[in-house]
């Protein structure tokens, strides 16, 4: 058993080729088994901030830390997202993510072995039909 203290991580800017507004990033220690590893980020978003569209090659878990955010599968309605709520996306769907206009939203991201495909930004047409 291993022990990770947030707090010791230090936050970086998001890559702002793949984010539309403010947020950053840590990443937190990495857990490698045979042939796997299981890669944590807390992302931090401002107010509007999301990411662009994109698709990971495995699945991954969003757990809402604290705020009111939004997320998005390619062809469905915006759904809203809260603290304590956990959303599961499948390999291959494209999507975003981000906070709610007004408010600012945090989540653990946590991936399995994986790439992720970074496709273009949610516009504010985008974001404001939500």
């Amino acid at each position: 058993m291993r022990q990770f203290r947030s707090d010791d991580v230090p936050f970086a800017p998001a890559d702002p080729g793949n984010f539309v507004g403010s947020a950053r990033v840590k990443r937190l220690p990495m857990v490698e088994g045979p042939g796997e590893s299981v890669i944590v980020y807390l992302v931090d978003f401002e107010p509007g901030g999301r990411t662009n569209w994109h698709r990971h090659s495995a699945p991954q878990l969003l757990l809402v830390k604290e705020g009111q955010g939004l997320v998005q599968k390619w062809g469905e309605p915006v759904r809203a997202i809260a603290a304590g709520d956990a959303i599961c996306i499948e390999p291959g769907e494209k999507h975003w993510h981000g906070a709610a206009p007004g408010t600012r939203m945090a989540h653990f991201a946590v991936n399995l072995t994986l790439t992720t495909e970074w496709l273009e930004p949610v516009s504010d047409d985008q974001y404001r039909a939500s």
